[in-house]
C-alpha cells in the first residue's frame, strides 16, 4: 500500500491512522478481500482526519477519523455521530452530499468513529473559486443563497444538537452550548469570564431569544470551504456539499453561512441575498445577531487553542468584549 499521511507534530490535536490501522478499517468495512492501493491524507479539514481511499477494482472513496474521544470538546461532542444522525434531515439536498458506505461507532477496530463515504466529483471551492473573476463568483453565491434556505425550510422537533438533546426553548439551547463551551475553555487553560459576562448580560433578554419558537436545520459550517465546483464551467457550479457535522436545530439566522454573508457586505457575497431572501430587520433579530456573533467568537476561541494559533486569539477575545459592551448598552 502507498501511504501519504500528512507529518504532524506529535502533539498536535489531528493524529493520523497508521497504514496496518488503514488496512484494518477497510476490511472491517469492505470485506477481508479488500486491497487498498494507496491512501493518502487529505489537507484543509481541522477536525476529522480525512484520507482519499483508493481500492484495487473500485473507485476511490473517503476516509474520515474522528478525534479519539477525551480530545473532543464538551460543546460540540461526538460530531461525526451528530452528522449521521442528521443524514435524513439533509433530504432535501442529498443529491448534492456524499453517501455513506460504511461507518463504525463501536471503537472495536480503532478507538475512534469513523466512516467511509464516496468520493464528491468536482474540485474543492477553496482553490477553484479564486481563479473566477470577481463578476463571475456572485453565482457561487446566489446557488449557496438557495442551499441554505433550503436547508433552513427543514423543520425539527426542538432546538439544539440534531442528535439530542434537544430544548423546548432556543435561549435554553444556546446557554447550554455556552455553559459547555465556558467548561471547554477552562479545561483548556484560556480564561471564560469574558464569555461569562456576555452570557450573564444576553441572558437578561432571554425573552427577545425565545421570540425564536420554529426550530430550523442549521448546517453550521456551510460555505466555500465545504463545497465541491464543477470543472471547467465558465461560472461556478456547486456540486457538492460536505463536512456537515454541526448540525443544529434553531434560528435560521445564527447560521454560519448567514453569518459570513453579513460579515463583509459590499462584495460577491452579497448575491447571497438574492436567492436567501433578506434577515435581521427587526431590532429584536438585530439584538439576536450579537448573541449569535459571539457564539461564533466563542467557538472559535477553542479552535484557535487547538491549532497552536495563539497570536489571534487576543483579536478575537477583544470582540467579545465588544460584542459584550454593545449587548450592555442595548
Amino acid at each position: 500500500m502507498d501511504y501519504a499521511p500528512i507529518d504532524r507534530d506529535p502533539g498536535a490535536f489531528q493524529q493520523p491512522l497508521s497504514a496496518a490501522e488503514i488496512e484494518a478499517v477497510v476490511r472491517a468495512a469492505f470485506g477481508e478481500g479488500a486491497v487498498v492501493l494507496s491512501a493518502a491524507e487529505l489537507t484543509g479539514g481541522y477536525y476529522n482526519n480525512t484520507y482519499r481511499v483508493d481500492l484495487d477494482g473500485e473507485r476511490p472513496v473517503v476516509l474520515r477519523v474522528a478525534p479519539e474521544p477525551d480530545r473532543q470538546a464538551r460543546a460540540d461532542p461526538e460530531m461525526m455521530r451528530n452528522e449521521h444522525a442528521g443524514v435524513p434531515y439533509l433530504a432535501p439536498v442529498a443529491g448534492l452530499l456524499p453517501r455513506t458506505l460504511a461507518i463504525d461507532f463501536t471503537h472495536k477496530v480503532i478507538g475512534r468513529d469513523y466512516m467511509f463515504q464516496t468520493f464528491l466529483a468536482g474540485v474543492p471551492a477553496a482553490a477553484a473559486l479564486a481563479t473566477y473573476p470577481e463578476t463571475a463568483r456572485g453565482a457561487y453565491f446566489r446557488q449557496l443563497g438557495d442551499i441554505t434556505r433550503t436547508v433552513h425550510g427543514v423543520r425539527g422537533p426542538g432546538f439544539g444538537r440534531v442528535a439530542g438533546p434537544v430544548h423546548e426553548s432556543w435561549s435554553d439551547a444556546l446557554f447550554t452550548w455556552f455553559d459547555h463551551a465556558c467548561a471547554d475553555l477552562t479545561d483548556a487553560g484560556l480564561d471564560a469570564g469574558d464569555v461569562t459576562r456576555l452570557v450573564r448580560l444576553a441572558d437578561r433578554e432571554r425573552a427577545v431569544l425565545d421570540e425564536v419558537t420554529e426550530p430550523r436545520l442549521l448546517h453550521g459550517d456551510l460555505w466555500v470551504g465545504n463545497t465541491m465546483l464543477a470543472e471547467g464551467t465558465p461560472e461556478p457550479l456547486i456540486t457538492g456539499v460536505f463536512d456537515c457535522d454541526r448540525l443544529w436545530w434553531g434560528d435560521p439566522e445564527a447560521d454560519w453561512p448567514v453569518y459570513l454573508a453579513l460579515r463583509k457586505p459590499g462584495g460577491e457575497r452579497d448575491a447571497f441575498w438574492e436567492s436567501y431572501g433578506r434577515v435581521g430587520r427587526t431590532e429584536s433579530a438585530r439584538w439576536r445577531a450579537l448573541v449569535y456573533e459571539a457564539r461564533h467568537a466563542t467557538a472559535l476561541l477553542h479552535e484557535l487553542h487547538r491549532l497552536g494559533l495563539a497570536d489571534r486569539l487576543a483579536e478575537t477575545y477583544g470582540e467579545i468584549r465588544d460584542l459584550a459592551d454593545r449587548l450592555a448598552a442595548h
